[in-house]
């Protein structure tokens, strides 16, 4: 099976390659660096040549509204027509569980369209809204961080792993589409607050994280569980906070 992996060369997709080329798949990392850029469309007809699946991992490279909106109505309109002419069979999109609950965010609302396009698109399809990555945690803080305090709304988190998202990803690619949307949470949710003050502690960062009723998400006011899954997902990274914390001790160390 041949499988196009957009955003090859990330986080998320070059652990989706490797899985998947373990298997014994024919995989292309396809990525601006590797000669495929879904924004211009350069490369995108030749890497679809006989291709069975596209796994879409690729994010915009900015959070800002109207140059994530860009990205996401560029690359999808591209990446669709492309697939079309190829026939290809699968298309696999990674999203952000409560992405409808965000949409005050203009990255949000953006990624609200790559949804609608892939939907709307006449390939077969996929749709995993993933949980926030353990990985991007430190990330969280430092949006939220004035004056060496982290303020951060009282809303849950169910985080998980990006090796777990991989898998999930790399899992959803080899059977047959859904053409609707699954999710993916961590094993267990916690306070937004908590978590993070956590993985600041793991990596002896001496900020103070406090969990604040009027702090925002991402400039976003939100609600206690807009953060983790509507119901149990069918999904669930078997990676833990507290594996994932030792494995990042061991890593600094």
């Amino acid at each position: 099976m041949k499988i196009v992996v957009i955003g090859g060369s990330g986080l998320i997709g070059s652990k989706v390659v490797n899985r998947l080329r373990q298997g014994g798949h024919e995989v292309i990392a396809a990525s601006p660096s590797t000669g495929v850029n879904t924004v211009t469309g350069d490369g995108l007809p030749e890497a679809m040549e006989a291709t069975d699946v596209v796994v879409d991992v690729a994010n915009s490279p900015s959070f800002e509204g109207a140059a994530a909106w860009d990205f996401f109505f560029n690359s999808g309109n591209n990446l669709f027509a492309a697939e079309k002419a190829a026939r290809v069979k699968h298309h696999v999109a990674l999203s952000v569980v409560g992405t409808e609950q965000l949409l005050d965010s203009g990255y949000f609302r953006a990624k609200q369209l790559q949804e609608q396009l892939v939907q709307e698109s006449s390939v077969p399809y996929t749709i995993l809204r993933a949980t926030q990555f353990f990985e991007f945690l430190s990330g969280i803080a430092g949006f939220s961080t004035v004056d060496q305090v982290v303020r951060l709304p009282p809303a849950l988190l169910q985080p998980v792993a990006a090796d777990d998202v991989a898998e999930t990803l790399a899992q959803l690619s080899l059977r047959s589409p859904v053409n609707g949307t699954v999710e993916l949470a961590g094993p267990q949710p916690y306070r937004l607050s908590d978590v993070v003050g956590r993985v600041l502690a793991v990596n002896h960062d001496e900020r103070l994280v406090i969990s604040d009723p009027a702090a925002r998400y991402f400039g976003v006011t939100i609600s206690e569980r807009a953060l983790v899954p509507g119901s149990q997902p069918p999904f669930i990274g078997s990676v833990s906070l507290d594996d994932w914390l030792a494995r990042t001790r061991v890593q600094a160390a």
